[in-house]
C-alpha cells in the first residue's frame, strides 16, 4: 500500500503470517490437496503441485509437512472437495482487490468475504469489475547475492524467459509469462529467493495517505487473512 519496497511488503506479510503459521499451513495444505487430486502426487509431472510446493517453501512450510499433505491427499481420493472461487471488489479510496478462495462451501465463503469488505470500508463487486486491472504473471523476488552480480543475473533471467527485470535495494524482481515460470525458476534455482509464484500484478498502484483509509485497508486485509477459505 505504501508504494515503496515490494520486498518490505513481502517481509511484513511473512512476519504477520509467522504469528499464525498453523492457519497458513492449513491453507497451503488445501492447495496441495487440490493439486494432487487434479494431477497426482509427483511434482516432477504435476506442474500445479510443483508451483504449490514452491509457494509452501517460500512460506517456510517444513518439508515433512508438505510430504504429509501430499501423502494424505493421495491416500484419500474421496476426501473433502474444494473448489477455487474468485471474488472482486473495492477497498478504501477505490483500491481494486481480488480475493482467491478455496472452499467446500461457496455460500459461506461469499458471505464471509462480503462481511470482510463491509467491515473494512470496502464493497464486494461483481465478477470482472476489477480483474481487467491485473495481469497474471510469474514473479520471482531474488535476494542480492555475492555469487552473481546484477548484470549476470539479468542476462541469465532474460535468456530463460524473463519479460521484466527490476532492481530494489534488497534484491531483484523478475517477471515472466506464466508458461515460462517453471523454466525460469529452475534456471535461477541457485539464487536465494524471497518469493516465487504465479500471481496477479496490478497495472497501477495507489498510495494511501489518509490515516483512516490505511487503518480501514489494514483491517480489511486482516479480516480476509483470518478467513480459512481465503488463500
Amino acid at each position: 500500500m505504501s508504494g515503496h519496497s515490494k520486498f518490505a511488503n513481502i517481509k511484513h506479510k511473512k512476519a504477520k503470517n509467522d504469528a499464525v503459521k498453523g492457519k497458513i499451513y492449513t491453507k497451503l495444505g488445501r492447495e496441495i490437496a487440490v493439486a494432487v487430486k487434479s494431477g497426482g502426487g509427483d511434482p516432477n509431472i504435476n506442474g500445479k503441485l510443483r508451483d504449490v510446493i514452491a509457494k509452501a517453501k517460500a512460506n517456510n512450510m517444513p518439508n515433512d509437512s508438505i510430504e504429509r499433505s501430499i501423502k494424505k491427499a493421495e491416500g484419500d481420493p474421496s476426501g473433502v472437495n474444494y473448489e477455487n472461487v474468485t471474488y472482486e471488489g473495492y477497498g478504501p479510496n477505490g483500491i481494486a482487490i481480488i480475493v482467491e478462495a478455496l472452499t467446500d462451501n461457496r455460500n459461506r465463503a461469499a458471505a464471509n468475504v462480503r462481511n470482510a469488505f463491509s467491515k473494512g470500508g470496502g464493497n464486494m463487486g461483481t465478477t470482472g469489475c476489477v480483474s481487467f486491472m491485473f495481469k497474471e504473471l510469474g514473479q520471482i523476488m531474488a535476494l542480492k547475492s555475492s555469487s552473481i552480480n546484477e548484470d549476470e543475473l539479468m542476462l541469465l533471467a532474460l535468456e530463460n524467459g524473463a519479460a521484466d527485470f527490476s532492481v530494489e535495494d534488497e534484491g531483484y524482481i523478475i517477471q515472466c509469462e506464466p508458461e515460462d515460470f517453471q523454466s525460469l525458476k529452475g534456471a535461477l534455482s541457485g539464487i536465494e529467493m524471497e518469493s516465487a509464484e504465479i500471481t496477479k500484478i496490478p497495472d497501477t498502484y495507489v498510495t494511501l495517505a489518509d490515516p483512516e483509509d490505511i487503518k480501514k485497508m489494514n483491517k480489511l486485509l486482516d479480516l480476509l487473512d483470518d478467513e480459512d477459505d481465503v488463500q
